[in-house]
């Protein structure tokens, strides 16, 4: 749990490496005691956060230029059959300062994740750069919508050697595997933090946390797992 680990991925992992059956019905009730007991254990839930309808509202700024559409990627991207394609995103910080370029693997979940002081195209895309170049042997496509902090997206794909495509507009399900990474991570940067004040160490700790969780659709296994084709213990 103090690994923020879900009830259910705690379970699906005793089961999956040590052959322990406890089901997450019972970690949640145990929780609950712990928690009226004085115990502290209930903060590493993940927090229930109100979901507010969004309604059409139409994006008035200049469109990038030489954007390849979704509709042209390749289908083994939507097949998950494969290791190399990312999914790309930025998490901003109260009243717009500084910003987190997140990248996350379609197939394996895993994530990369780095700072930038302001979210402009120049500095997306040397985050982009630093973090990709890392796993170069593992890049085929990136796919991002269409803000203008990907501007630079043709210089990014002949940096990398990649193919990048941009999803529909207001089609953030086309992004899901990122999308649903940035969930997670609000965890971590609540969407009123300021971002200045958040430290590169505590985001890579983030990262670590995320990528050393088991995922109920990996088979518990976790991304870092199924990134690099290993396997270790977690629960010992």
């Amino acid at each position: 749990m103090r690994q923020d680990w879900s009830p259910e991925q705690i379970s699906g992992r005793l089961k999956k490496e040590r052959a322990i059956c406890i089901s997450h019905e019972w970690i949640y009730q145990y929780v609950l005691k712990d928690k009226q007991a004085g115990g502290n254990l209930y903060r590493h839930l993940r927090c229930q956060k109100k979901r507010r309808k969004r309604y059409g509202k139409y994006d008035r700024r200049g469109k990038l230029p030489n954007c390849r559409s979704i509709e042209e990627r390749p289908a083994i991207v939507n097949s998950r059959k494969r290791l190399g394609d990312w999914e790309a995103d930025t998490i901003i910080g109260k009243r717009q300062k500084q910003a987190i370029v997140t990248l996350t693997e379609r197939k394996s979940r895993f994530t990369l994740l780095g700072k930038v002081a302001r979210r402009t195209a120049q500095a997306v895309q040397n985050q982009i750069h630093r973090l990709l170049l890392l796993v170069a042997d593992k890049v085929h496509t990136l796919t991002s919508d269409h803000g203008k902090e990907f501007a630079s997206h043709e210089q990014i794909a002949e940096m990398l050697q990649l193919e990048y495509y941009f999803a529909h507009p207001y089609a953030a399900w086309e992004r899901g595997t990122n999308e649903n990474t940035n969930g997670l991570l609000r965890q971590y940067f609540p969407k009123k933090q300021d971002l200045r004040v958040v430290s590169n160490k505590q985001i890579k700790q983030a990262m670590h946390r995320l990528n050393l969780r088991p995922r109920k659709c990996l088979r518990f296994k976790t991304p870092f797992e199924m990134f690099f084709h290993s396997s270790f213990a977690l629960t010992s």
